[in-house]
C-alpha cells in the first residue's frame, strides 16, 4: 500500500503583524463613520439627495441674510435666532439621520461584530450619539459662519467691527451645539428602539411636533405660571426657553424675554440639562439590552 499524501495549499492568508490599535482608536473610527454617513459621503448619490439639499437650503437663507444685512446695515436675524428659525429643518434632519446611524444597524443583526472587543457596548450608542449631535451643529455653526464672514467683511469698524462679530457669534454657536444635543439625544433615542427605518423616522417627528400643540394649550390657560412653563412641554420649546434665559436680547426684543418664561430661566437650563442625561441613560441602557440578546 502507497502511503497517503496530503498537500498544503498556499491560500494567502497571512497573520496580521501590524499595530493594533485601542478602544479610542475604534470609537474615533465610529464616530467619523457616523459622520461620513449623516452627510451622505463614501455612499450613493441617492443617499447624499437629502443632507445636501438642506445643507443648500440653510446656507442660502444665511447668504441672503447677509446680502440683505450688507446693503442695509440692519441686522435681519441674529445668530440664535437664525438656529431658532431653521429649527424645523434640522428636526427632519434628525429624524433621517437617527435612522441611518443605528436603525440599519439593528436591522442587519451586525450589533454583536461591534460589541466585540475593544468596543464596549456603551461606546457604540456613545459614539453614534457624538455623530449627530456633531452633525447638526454643523448644519447650524457652517451657516452662522457664513453670516459672520459677510458681517465681517462689511463692517465699517475694521478689527473693533470683527470683534464685535465675534462676540455674537460665540453665543450663537454654543446655542446652535444646544439644538444639536437635544435633537440628537431625544432623535437616536427614538430611532433605536426599532430596526424600521421609516418607522424610525416617523418616530422621531412626532415626539418634535406632537408636543409642540401641547405648549400652545398651556400657553393660553388663565395661569400665569403655567404660561411662562409652558415650554418646558416640548424639546424644541425648552431649548428656546434656555436660549431666552441665557442669551436674553439676542433672541427677542427687550423685555419680551421676562414676559415669555418670566423667572424660570433657571428651570429650563435644569430641563434640559435632565433631558438630556435621561435620553442618554435609557440609551445606553438599550444598548445594554440589545447586546444581551
Amino acid at each position: 500500500m502507497s502511503e497517503p499524501t496530503g498537500v498544503i495549499h498556499d491560500i494567502g492568508y497571512q497573520r496580521y503583524t501590524g499595530p493594533r490599535l485601542g478602544r479610542r482608536q475604534v470609537f474615533g473610527a465610529l464616530w467619523l463613520h457616523g459622520l461620513r454617513t449623516i452627510f451622505g459621503l463614501g455612499r450613493s448619490a441617492k443617499a447624499k439627495i437629502f443632507p445636501w439639499l438642506v445643507i443648500g437650503i440653510v446656507t442660502l437663507v444665511a447668504a441672503g441674510l447677509t446680502a440683505v444685512r450688507s446693503q442695509t446695515g440692519q441686522v435681519v436675524m441674529t445668530y440664535a435666532q437664525f438656529a431658532d428659525a431653521m429649527s424645523w429643518l434640522v428636526i427632519f434632519f434628525a429624524a433621517v439621520a437617527a435612522p441611518e446611524l443605528v436603525s440599519r444597524d439593528l436591522r442587519s443583526g451586525v450589533l454583536p461584530l461591534y460589541f466585540s472587543r475593544p468596543l464596549p457596548r456603551g461606546d457604540y450608542a456613545l459614539a453614534k450619539l457624538l455623530a449627530l449631535a456633531t452633525g447638526l451643529w454643523l448644519l447650524l455653526g457652517g451657516p452662522q459662519l457664513v453670516m459672520f464672514l459677510g458681517a465681517a467683511f462689511a463692517t465699517g469698524e475694521g478689527l473693533t467691527g470683527v470683534r464685535d462679530e465675534l462676540f455674537d457669534l460665540l453665543p450663537g454657536l454654543l446655542y446652535a451645539g444646544l439644538w444639536a444635543v437635544v435633537f440628537a439625544s431625544v432623535g437616536l433615542l427614538v430611532a433605536s428602539l426599532t430596526g424600521k427605518r421609516a418607522f424610525a423616522a416617523g418616530g422621531v417627528v412626532a415626539v418634535f411636533l406632537m408636543t409642540t400643540p401641547i405648549v400652545g394649550v398651556l400657553s393660553i390657560l388663565p395661569s400665569r405660571t403655567v404660561n411662562e412653563l409652558a415650554l418646558l412641554a416640548s424639546p424644541s420649546t425648552l431649548v428656546q426657553g434656555v436660549g431666552l434665559f441665557t442669551l436674553g436680547d439676542q433672541m427677542a426684543p427687550a423685555g419680551a424675554a421676562d414676559e415669555m418664561i418670566g423667572d424660570f430661566g433657571p428651570v429650563y437650563a435644569l430641563g434640559a440639562v435632565l433631558l438630556v442625561a435621561a435620553c442618554v441613560a435609557l440609551l445606553l441602557l438599550r444598548y445594554r439590552k440589545v447586546a444581551a440578546r
